[in-house]
């Protein structure tokens, strides 16, 4: 049984191809199922793509390094970014949780929305009401 399990488990990692000029392709079910449940899809020295899926509110994030890209699948949101951090703590490193936003803008985000959120701005999804399903692109910072 554990050997299925190892077979299975490289087999849908040898789905996402990896062309000789770097070119990656994740096919469309395993993209569903990171919309679905989140996960990661590409990981890169310079970025990150994931499909995220959230039902209830987060946590505040900063990144000191990672520009964020999110682009809205289905669902809705209140989405506060900049401000300054309530509770701030560190994660792991560049990394920063908290428990709210003094001050930001505050936006509503629906499916076809893209916002990008720059390295270091403070930002939360805040309220939502259903839930929200979102691509990730991280672009990363030497």
């Amino acid at each position: 049984m554990k050997l299925f399990s190892t077979l299975a488990a490289v087999a849908a990692f040898a789905t996402i191809a990896v062309a000789a000029d770097g070119v990656t392709f994740i096919p469309h079910d395993q993209v569903s199922s990171a919309l679905a449940k989140g996960g990661t899809l590409v990981t890169a020295p310079d970025l990150k793509v994931s499909g995220s899926h959230r039902a209830a509110p987060g946590q505040v994030e900063v990144h000191e390094k990672e520009t964020d890209v999110l682009y809205i699948i289905e669902g809705e949101a209140t989405f506060i970014t900049g401000g300054k951090m309530v509770g701030g703590k560190l994660s792991s490193p560049g990394q920063f949780l908290g428990t709210s936003i003094d001050g930001g803008e505050t936006h509503h985000l629906t499916k076809g929305d893209v916002i990008v959120i720059p390295a270091g701005v403070p930002h939360w999804f805040k309220e939502v009401p259903g839930s929200i399903s979102y691509y990730v692109v991280k672009v990363i910072k030497p």
